[in-house]
């Protein structure tokens, strides 16, 4: 479940839940059905409880989840959301995702570059001021009202408190509630410790999203406030028992996207266009990085955080695309559209209203297709990889952005989001020109392919240029220094007209152009979906009420089930994994080999504690590092991945083989003081 790209199983299971079933739900804090657990596995989920959770759980800006574990700010997630903190602490003589990452004392901490930290501190509803003030519109009207309307939300909601809190609406429902989120953040996010990745990531690919599994996926963080560690009292006590079979769990996290609420239309679309190109694309960069892999050490270290994101994505896809090719899906998907269609007729006051959102919905998938090349390449995966084109479009953007009334901005460039922008942007972090040529070199290559040699687009961005030669201009940009991106970021658009450097130079000849695409495709397609779609939550609301959850959206959700495993075609599937089957599964080869410090290590440990577990919570991308909790709010584990069943629950659940993959504390705990005698950080998570 990678932190870098947040994904988009016969399935015999409806598609839409219109109730929650079983197990299922990504629910949110303020609408959490205790009743239901209560009466299920007799566990009482109060308020008290529920604020106890919510204020030691840890939304990452990398996309991953995390836990606070002791009053002094420190913070449990998974080796691999910290895996480009690692590499940019690495250097061609230390490689902190290979080796690991351990301190002797608290000064020898350091920065993870551009990673910011937010807990949620309050929820309110804004829903009637947003929707009122797009209330009429259409097309890109409609989107540009509700995104001025919530930049206004955000920037007094966070007035004369930015240093500490960021304020954030989040859409929920596709539009049929808007709640104001108000997090308090750390910008100071310090590496503590980190396990070698090839511990963290024991049986590779071949085992990734399976399951039974032997890996040690765990890393701390440490948040800080002027200088030094935060105290944080709200946090999770560390429980060094592991979970028995059958026992209630929790799983407290921010999953990142799902699709369960679209209609058969988009996902039609989904199916027959974005995930075959998409495949396609992945699996091509794929092979050019593990091409550059191959040429030195040095290439083996720099590409192998991009290639690790890849690799893990292409294989996320690959579960969604035949969740997709099930026809009973599609089937099931039309079945829910049309039973709540016939629910909305069967009222004619709420047809009025509602008019034929479905409709707009499935004439609007034909200018997404018609867009979707140009759209892709020209903006959302413009420089896809590429660190100096980032720069590069931030600084120029934001230079024209911030210019603007709050507003009329861009959504990414509000008041509310620069902090974080700036530092995403600022912090020291190493570029390296050969793998910016790579990647340059394959968006160009992939743009021209798919748009055509002749298309306006190519002509813009290639000009005369091959892929080759634009690129070798392209990463002689200076923006790899630090101190020139804050010149730029501070100087404005007058810096930036001003400037030189190549990538800025070619970022302002051709932004015009992505601007364009980005504007055409809000005016036929998201302005016209996000319209309909919140149409369609108001029909379903009427229906329904909320006794069904939203679609995920990288925000905090609870989700409750049990340890337990399941049954593959008739076979048992036990829910625990013990340190002594490590042994027992390594073969001295990649990637099935241990680490040094683990490699004479078997009498260190105790052979039947428990190293990984499975459970049905209802999880997805996102919720990597998310705390594992016991009815008692304590944690006993930390999320790392899901089974290869599960990467359907981007469209649907279904908990008879849906799992949840957790690394243990008991096992974490028992590492830190055996393997790697770290005996001080073992101390800290036991105290209370």
């Amino acid at each position: 479940m990678t932190k870098i790209f947040l994904p988009l199983c016969g399935m015999g299971f409806l598609l839409i839940s219109l109730a929650a079933r079983a197990d299922e739900g990504m629910w949110t804090f303020d609408n959490f059905p205790a009743a239901a657990v209560k009466a299920k596995y007799g566990v009482t989920v109060d308020q008290a409880w529920l604020d106890h959770v919510r204020l030691a759980s840890v939304r990452l800006s990398v996309g991953c989840s995390a836990s606070v574990v002791s009053g002094d700010g420190l913070v449990l997630t998974n080796h691999h959301c910290v895996r480009d903190c690692a590499q940019e602490l690495s250097n061609s003589t230390t490689d902190y995702v290979a080796s690991g990452f351990q301190t002797a004392k608290r000064e020898d901490e350091k920065l993870c570059a551009g990673v910011q930290a937010e807990i949620l501190s309050g929820i309110s509803d804004v829903s009637g001021r947003i929707t009122k003030a797009a209330a009429g519109k259409t097309g890109q009207d409609f989107v540009r009202a509700r995104d001025g309307e919530i930049a206004a939300v955000e920037k007094e909601a966070c007035a004369g408190k930015e240093d500490k809190f960021r304020c954030q609406v989040v859409t929920l429902y596709q539009g049929g509630q808007y709640k104001l989120y108000t997090y308090r953040k750390y910008s100071d996010v310090r590496l503590v410790f980190a396990v070698e990745g090839q511990t963290a990531f024991f049986g590779g690919d071949p085992d990734n999203f399976n399951f039974p599994r032997y890996d040690l996926d765990c890393s701390f963080v440490r948040f800080y406030e002027d200088g030094k560690p935060a105290k944080t009292p709200d946090h999770m006590t560390w429980s060094t028992a592991p979970p028995k079979d059958g026992e209630p769990l929790f799983v407290a996290g921010n999953p990142g996207t799902t699709q369960r609420l679209l209609t058969a239309e988009q996902l039609e679309t989904l199916r027959d266009v974005n995930l075959p190109e998409i495949m396609l694309l992945y699996s091509e960069l794929r092979g050019r990085l593990l091409r550059f892999d191959e040429e030195s050490p040095e290439h083996t270290r720099i590409a192998n955080d991009l290639l690790f994101g890849i690799e893990n994505s292409y294989k996320a896809y690959r579960g969604e695309e035949k969740a997709l090719a099930d026809p009973a899906l599609i089937a099931a998907a039309r079945k829910t559209d049309a039973d709540l269609k016939a629910r909305v007729t069967a009222t004619p006051a709420l047809a009025a209203d509602i008019g034929d959102p479905w409709g707009d919905i499935a004439k609007a998938q034909v200018s997404l297709k018609a867009l979707y090349y140009r759209y892709g390449f020209m903006e959302t995966r413009a420089g896809v990889g590429s660190d100096l084109f980032r720069f590069a479009r931030q600084l120029v953007r934001a230079a024209a952005e911030k210019s603007k009334p709050n507003g009329d901005r861009l959504p990414e460039y509000t008041d509310s989001r620069l902090a974080l922008l700036s530092k995403t942007i600022l912090d020291p972090q190493p570029v390296y020109p050969e793998l910016e040529q790579l990647t340059l070199e394959f968006w160009l290559s992939k743009l021209r392919e798919n748009l055509t040699a002749d298309a306006e687009g190519t002509r813009i961005l290639l000009g005369k240029d091959s892929p080759e030669t634009l690129a070798a201009r392209l990463v002689k940009s200076r923006l790899s220094d630090p101190a020139i991106r804050k010149t730029l970021w501070d100087g404005g658009m007058a810096a930036i007209t001003a400037s030189d450097d190549p990538m800025i130079q070619f970022v302002l000849a051709t932004d015009p152009a992505s601007r364009a695409i980005r504007k055409e495709y809000e005016e036929r397609v998201s302005g016209p979906v996000d319209r309909a779609a919140q149409k369609i939550a108001q029909a379903r609301f009427a229906v329904y009420g909320t006794s069904v959850y939203p679609d995920a959206t990288f925000s905090l959700r609870l989700s409750y089930g049990k340890v337990g495993g399941w049954s593959d075609n008739g076979v048992t599937v036990p829910p625990f994994t013990y340190y002594g089957g490590l042994w027992d599964r390594a073969t001295g080869a990649f990637p099935f080999d241990l680490a040094p410090h683990w490699q004479n290590a078997k009498g260190k440990l105790n052979p039947g504690t428990v190293f990984d577990f499975v459970s049905d919570n209802d999880i997805i991308g996102g919720n990597s590092g998310s705390p594992a909790i016991n009815a008692k709010g304590e944690v006993v584990g930390a999320i790392f991945d899901g089974n290869i069943e599960s990467l359907g629950g981007a469209f649907g659940f279904d908990d008879r083989v849906n799992r949840a993959v957790s690394v243990s504390t008991a096992a974490i705990t028992e590492a830190l003081k055996n393997i790697y005698g770290d005996r001080a950080l073992a101390a800290e998570l036991s105290s209370r």
